[in-house]
C-alpha cells in the first residue's frame, strides 16, 4: 500500500514537516541519499585527481579519459543485474543494503591500497602499473555505482509521495543532496591535504556505509505504518509464483516494461542524448583542467570548488525556485527548455571567435568551465526533479525495475556511446583538439533538444498524473 493510501494529499503535504510517519520516513531516506552523495563528492574529485596524476595515473592523456569512460556500461550493467538478482529474490530494501555496503567495501579497499602502492611506486616499476590500472578501474566503477544507489532512494520516495507532493518537495529533497554535495567538494581540497587522496576515499566508503543506517530506518518507519513498497514486491511475488514472467531477467523485463510504458522508453532516449551531452563537456573540461592545473592537490582543490559551486547553484533552484514554479509550470515546458539552453551556450561554445584562448586558438578554461558547469546545475536540479516525477504515477515494477535500469543503464551508456565514440575517432584521425571536440557538443545538444521534446509530449500534466495516480491506486 502506498503512502497516499493513508494520508490525503492535503493532509500530507499540509503536515510534511510536522515529522508524521510518512514524512519521517521520506526525510531518513532523503537524508541518507544525501550522505550518499556526500560520499560521491568526496569520491569524485578524488579519483578523477588520481586518474589525472602523472605519477600514479595516466597523466594528462587525452586518449585516456574517454576510453576509460567506455567501460562504464559493462561494470553498471554487471552491477544492474546483481541488483536485480537481490531485487528479485528478498526485495528492495535487502538491494539497497547489498549495493550500499558493497560500493562502500570498494572505496576502503581501494582508499588503503593506493595508500600502500604510493610509496612504492618510485622504486618498483610493477607498483606503478598496478597503481595506475587499479585507479583507472576505481574510476570506472566510481562513475559506475552512483546512479544504481540513488536511484533506489528514489524508488522509495515516489512509492510513498503522491503527485502533487512530488512536485512540491522533490526539488527541496534534491537540494539536501545539493548542499551535502557542496559540503564534500569544498572539503576535498582540505582533507587531501591531511589524509592524501587515498585517505578521502577512505573517508567516502565508511560516509557511504552510514548512510545505510537512515535507509533502514526509513523502511522500518513505512512497514511500521502500512505504506511500505516492499509489500508491493512481495506481494507481486506471490501473485506471479506460477508464472513464467516471474522467472524472466531484468534485460526481459525491461523490455516488457518499455513496451507497456512508451514514456520510459522516451526518458530512456532522452538520457542517453542529455548524457551524452554531459560527457563530452565533461571530457573537455577534465582535458584542459589538467592542462592547464599540473599540480594534484591543486587540481584536486580546483575541482572540489567547482562542484561546490554547482551544488550551491543547484541548492538555489532547489530551495528557492523550483517549488515555487513547478506547481504552475508544466513539466513538458521545463524538459524543452533545458536543452534550448544548452544548445545556444554549445554554439558559443564552438564559435572560433567566442569563448576562445587566441593563444591557442582553443576554448578557454573559463568557457568549457562555465558551459560544464551550467549543465550539470540543470542535471542536478530540473532534470533531476523532472526525472523523478515521471515515475511517482508508475506502477511498482516501473518504480524499482524500469527505473534503475533507465537509471543505470541510461546515465551510464550515454556516458559511455559517447566517449567510445571520441576513442574510435582518436584511434582513426589522432588526438581531438578542443576546439574539434566543441563542435561535437554542439551536435550533441541538438541530438538531446530532440529527444526530450519527444518525451514532453509524453509526460502527463499535473492534473494527469494526479488522475493516473489515483485509478492505480484504487487497483492497487
Amino acid at each position: 500500500m502506498r503512502g497516499g493510501a493513508l494520508h490525503n494529499d492535503a493532509e500530507a503535504a499540509s503536515s510534511f514537516f510536522q515529522l508524521t510517519p510518512l514524512a519521517l520516513a521520506a526525510l531518513s531516506i532523503s537524508t541518507s541519499m544525501s550522505l550518499h552523495y556526500l560520499a560521491y563528492s568526496l569520491a569524485r574529485p578524488a579519483t578523477m585527481t588520481l586518474f589525472t596524476s602523472s605519477r600514479l595515473g595516466f597523466g594528462n592523456s587525452r586518449s585516456a579519459y574517454p576510453f576509460a569512460m567506455t567501460f562504464i556500461s559493462p561494470i553498471s550493467l554487471v552491477l544492474l543485474l546483481g541488483y536485480g538478482a537481490v531485487l528479485g529474490k528478498l526485495g528492495p530494501l535487502s538491494a539497497l543494503k547489498a549495493t550500499t555496503l558493497g560500493c562502500a567495501s570498494v572505496l576502503l579497499v581501494s582508499g588503503f591500497l593506493i595508500a600502500k602502492l604510493d610509496g612504492m611506486v618510485e622504486s618498483h616499476p610493477t607498483a606503478k602499473i598496478i597503481t595506475k590500472y587499479l585507479i583507472g578501474t576505481l574510476f570506472v566503477f566510481r562513475e559506475s555505482y552512483v546512479q544504481l544507489i540513488t536511484s533506489q532512494h528514489w524508488s522509495f520516495l515516489s512509492s510513498i509521495l503522491t503527485p502533487n507532493q512530488s512536485s512540491r518537495w522533490f526539488a527541496p529533497i534534491s537540494g539536501l543532496t545539493s548542499v551535502t554535495s557542496a559540503v564534500a567538494a569544498m572539503a576535498v581540497g582540505r582533507l587531501s591535504q591531511i589524509l592524501g587522496l587515498s585517505g578521502v576515499l577512505v573517508v567516502a566508503g565508511l560516509v557511504l556505509g552510514l548512510s545505510l543506517i537512515l535507509g533502514d530506518v526509513a523502511y522500518g518507519i513505512a512497514q511500521k505504518n502500512g505504506f511500505n513498497p516492499a509489500d508491493e514486491h512481495f506481494q507481486k511475488t506471490k501473485n506471479t509464483t506460477t508464472s513464467n514472467h516471474n522467472s524472466d531477467g531484468i534485460i526481459t523485463k525491461a523490455k516488457d516494461i518499455f513496451t507497456r510504458v512508451p514514456t520510459l522508453w522516451a526518458l530512456f532516449c532522452e538520457i542517453l542524448a542529455c548524457q551524452g551531452l554531459s560527457t563530452l563537456l565533461n571530457v573537455l573540461c577534465v582535458t584542459k583542467v589538467s592542462e592547464v592545473i599540473t599540480d594534484d592537490t591543486e587540481r584536486a582543490g580546483w575541482m572540489g570548488q567547482f562542484f561546490a559551486t554547482t551544488n550551491v547553484l543547484s541548492s538555489v533552484l532547489q530551495f528557492g525556485i523550483l517549488p515555487t514554479t513547478s506547481t504552475w509550470i508544466e513539466p513538458s515546458t521545463l524538459w524543452k527548455g533545458m536543452p534550448l539552453i544548452m544548445l545556444a551556450v554549445t554554439l558559443f561554445l564552438a564559435s572560433p571567435k567566442l569563448g576562445t584562448n587566441l593563444a591557442t586558438a582553443e576554448p578557454s578554461l573559463t568557457a568549457i568551465a562555465l558551459a560544464f558547469q551550467l549543465m550539470k546545475t540543470m542535471e542536478f536540479s530540473v532534470r533531476r526533479m523532472l526525472d523523478e516525477m515521471v515515475y511517482v504515477p508508475l506502477d511498482y515494477e516501473s518504480r524499482y525495475l524500469g527505473k534503475e535500469v533507465i537509471g543505470v543503464l541510461g546515465y551510464r551508456f550515454g556516458k559511455s556511446a559517447a566517449s567510445l565514440l571520441l576513442s574510435a575517432l582518436t584511434s582513426s584521425f589522432g588526438v581531438i583538439g578542443l576546439r574539434e571536440l566543441s563542435y561535437f557538443t554542439t551536435g550533441a545538444a541538438a541530438l538531446w533538444m530532440g529527444t526530450a521534446w519527444r518525451l514532453s509530449n509524453l509526460v502527463p500534466t499535473r492534473k494527469e498524473a494526479e488522475e493516473a495516480y489515483k485509478k492505480m491506486k484504487k487497483r492497487g
